[in-house]
């Protein structure tokens, strides 16, 4: 059930709920990192770069980019879906700038789609506030339930 209308607890409940699902997988072990799922449709990541994701010439490696923007959009799409985990179908990326290191933040925004297939964009910005990378996602709904996964918890306090 697609409902981007939920009141303002409900939409809370599932909020705190998917950022304790992000926190929950085990990908993020690797790169840590923060959520935040302030508001429908928008999701923002934070994490550090050290010179452990560097590549050869010594800034970060794509790797990094490419997750914590689908990251962000995945998120900020699946704040519209109370009921199911969204996947992602496409994701089409833009390197502005390399980093090298410090804080990064990833902001996802919802753009269109409420039923089946979603869009959302991303973009990171560097420590100074700076684009260095920017991408669009599609994401489509599963058939996998979120009050199935380990992580997703619906606690009203």
């Amino acid at each position: 059930m697609t409902r981007p209308d939920l009141p303002e607890s409900g939409a809370q409940l599932h909020y705190r709920a998917l950022e304790a699902l992000y926190t929950s997988a085990p990908i993020n072990r690797l790169f840590e990192s923060r959520i935040e799922i302030p508001e429908n449709g928008v999701a923002r990541i934070r994490f550090t770069v050290y010179e452990s994701v560097f590549h050869a010439a010594g800034a970060a490696h794509g790797t990094i980019y490419f997750k914590m923007l689908d990251d962000a959009a995945f998120y900020a799409a699946n704040t519209l879906v109370t009921d199911r985990f969204l996947l992602t179908t496409g994701f089409n990326l833009h390197f502005t700038s390399p980093v090298k290191e410090g804080e990064v933040v990833a902001e996802g925004r919802w753009v269109s789609g409420r039923r089946r297939v979603f869009v959302a964009e991303s973009r990171l910005l560097d420590q100074h506030g700076e684009e260095i990378g920017r991408g669009t996602g599609t994401f489509m709904r599963s058939k996998i339930p979120l009050s199935s996964l380990h992580g997703y918890h619906l606690d009203k306090g």
